[in-house]
């Protein structure tokens, strides 16, 4: 059997070479959650996400070729093909000085042997959710998460040339709608906070060894007052009221408050309304149950609360996962590429705002009829691109001067007589 072996030890600071260069700044929010590398390089983007299923990165006993790697003192098998799949996306984004982000995730694999040490213990038995909660409960559990963050932040560190370069790691998705996203099964948000303050200090701990400033961040959903409708308050949760916790229990920790940051999906209040500049449930007061395009001053607001502050400055905000939907109608197109149009302005308004992240760059036939894509499907495909819609040419030609030409069809859809009059 051939191994490849990467020999590290997260307790031998000796051996790690630690990247100390800051995180860099960009000229643009405009990034994607990438399908396709080449025509997302084509679109002038800056920023990308990808996500990474922490299960399939663990390779499984029948592995011939794993990589493996040494934590702890343990030996952990890492699948080299999941690497070489992860290096094909990271490497030519991060050669054109697009930051990326790894959104890192619990898929159930339906292996008992890696679901054991991946899901959270507490998960819903009968599986029925799409992603888990990490496994930070049992010993073996977080050595595994660990090793899997500090691999991850090794071999992405900038050490590694021929691998690529990641800047962001987001923690899980929406945890504060766990029941489906994150799933923990059923606890109140204090509780929830705490298990989720435990994954992403387990991952910053893994990863600043490597990186001096790459950046960790939580992430939520749009409900910011309310939680989830029709979902226990035991298993969905206000984000606002979430990170109150998260922060409360980060400052009183034993090893103090650490830096974290935050990632926000500002999907409309009706994921199936591309007008999200009607929200009626995005208020522009700290009481609005939702966090939308519409408001998005109230989040980089709240992070100017001296409780909330990491070394006297607000901590930073990427939205990370955030769509308009294409109505299958006449005027679909033009209403999506409005959305898309209010979006961008009002988002380059918020200076506490590094990435406005698009999701999807090609629709995805298993998202509950959501047509988000810059690209649509091809028929009876899942997410095979067929055609670009108008919105791929308004994202093109976001941030630059072709912009306020392109952007004036705008204007009447959303009833402003310019960009100069959004509230």
């Amino acid at each position: 059997m051939l191994l490849r072996f990467l020999l590290f030890s997260a307790f031998t600071t000796s051996l790690i070479a630690q990247d100390p260069t800051p995180f860099p700044t960009t000229d643009s929010i405009k990034g994607l959650q990438v399908q396709m590398v080449d025509d997302a390089l084509s679109l002038g983007i800056r920023h990308a996400a990808l996500n990474v299923s922490l299960g399939q990165m663990m390779a499984t006993a029948a592995d011939p070729n794993p990589t493996i790697f040494l934590h702890h003192g343990q030996q952990h098998r890492i699948n080299t093909a999941y690497l070489q799949q992860l290096d094909a996306q990271i490497k030519p984004l991060s050669d054109h000085h697009v930051l990326v982000y790894l959104i890192l995730l619990a898929y159930p694999t339906k292996d008992p042997v890696r679901d054991q040490l991946l899901l959270h213990p507490n998960a819903r038995p009968d599986g029925k959710y799409t992603i888990a909660a990490f496994n930070t409960v049992t010993p073996e559990g977080r050595d595994n998460y660990s090793a899997l963050a500090a691999f991850l932040a090794s071999r992405y560190s900038g050490a590694n040339p021929t691998s690529g370069r990641v800047w962001g790691y987001i923690i899980g998705n929406e945890v504060n709608s766990q029941w489906i996203w994150y799933n923990l099964g059923k606890m109140p948000v204090d509780q929830a906070a705490g298990n989720y303050h435990e994954a992403v200090r387990l991952a910053h701990d893994a990863i600043r060894p490597h990186s001096a400033h790459a950046r960790v961040y939580l992430s939520f959903d749009h409900h910011w007052n309310a939680s989830m409708p029709n979902i226990s308050d035991q298993e969905s949760y206000p984000a606002k009221t979430f990170i109150d916790h998260f922060a409360r229990i980060a400052r009183e920790s034993p090893s103090g408050d650490f830096e974290w940051h935050i990632a926000h999906h500002p999907y409309p209040d009706d994921l199936g309304n591309p007008r999200t500049w009607l929200d009626k449930n995005a208020w522009p007061t700290d009481n609005s149950p939702h966090i939308t395009f519409k408001n998005l001053g109230v989040a980089t607001q709240y992070m100017t609360r001296p409780e909330l502050l990491w070394n006297g400055k607000p901590r930073r905000i990427i939205l990370s996962e955030q769509g308009i939907h294409c109505l299958a109608t006449p005027d679909g197109e033009d209403l999506q590429a409005a959305g898309f149009a209010y979006a961008w302005e009002q988002t380059t308004r918020q200076p506490g705002i590094d990435a406005m992240i698009w999701h999807r760059h090609v629709d995805h036939a298993h998202e509950g009829g959501l047509r988000l894509g810059l690209w649509e499907n091809k028929p009876n495909s899942i997410a095979d691109p067929h055609r670009p819609r108008r919105i791929h040419d308004l994202f093109k030609k976001a941030g630059t001067d072709q912009w306020p030409a392109t952007t004036q069809f705008a204007l009447p859809l959303i009833g402003i007589p310019g960009w100069q009059d959004l509230q």
